[in-house]
């Protein structure tokens, strides 16, 4: 897609986003489905992300390549390594960290979704779900979503044997887990 039209389809991305009423996703993995809350008025570029690449079906078949256990589920990379993705928008973009909104202040608790980066304003596509509340994580990760049924998935998937990475309970699954499909509805 030409970047003139990954503009267009961002900023109508970001129009229907901001519209009221926040959107839902449900993320249906090899064991069962996981439903979100996304905070369209917290992160409307993150939220207009997240369902564009949705509705392009980026994430079907999608691994979760990283388990930390007892902190996070992370995938959204296509190619399974922690190391790739693609935004909407062509390019990697901004966190959208802003103090005054209600996610921010809550934070990294159970259950919230979030952007994975590589260091400020580098978004891409993937993300991760908190596993147990973290309040020691440094709020540099754009928070645009909440599980609300079916975190009992999340932690079955978290459960799963890894193969060490970074550390004797961080790394990659050792059986593959995947999105089949994310739909988004209103």
């Amino acid at each position: 897609m030409k970047p003139f039209h990954f503009f267009v389809l961002s900023a109508l991305l970001l129009e229907a986003c901001n519209t009221g009423g926040n959107m839902k996703a449900t993320i249906e993995t090899t064991k069962g489905a996981i439903e979100v809350e996304l905070y369209n008025s917290d992160a409307p570029k993150t939220v207009a992300n997240f369902v564009g690449l949705a509705e392009q079906k980026y994430f079907d078949g999608v691994k979760f390549h990283r388990i930390a256990k007892g902190f996070v589920l992370q995938g959204g990379d296509s190619t399974g390594t922690g190391r790739g993705g693609r935004s909407i928008y062509g390019k990697d973009f901004e966190d959208e960290l802003n103090p005054a909104t209600p996610s921010y202040q809550a934070g990294y608790l159970r259950g919230v979704l979030a952007m994975a980066n590589r260091g400020p304003n580098t978004n891409t596509s993937q993300f991760f779900i908190v596993l147990k509340d973290a309040p020691w994580l440094p709020k540099s990760y754009t928070i645009f979503g909440m599980v609300t049924k079916g975190m009992e998935v999340v932690d079955s998937l978290a459960a799963v044997d890894i193969i060490p990475q970074m550390g004797p309970t961080d790394g990659r699954p050792a059986t593959d887990i995947t999105m089949s499909r994310v739909t988004i509805s209103k």
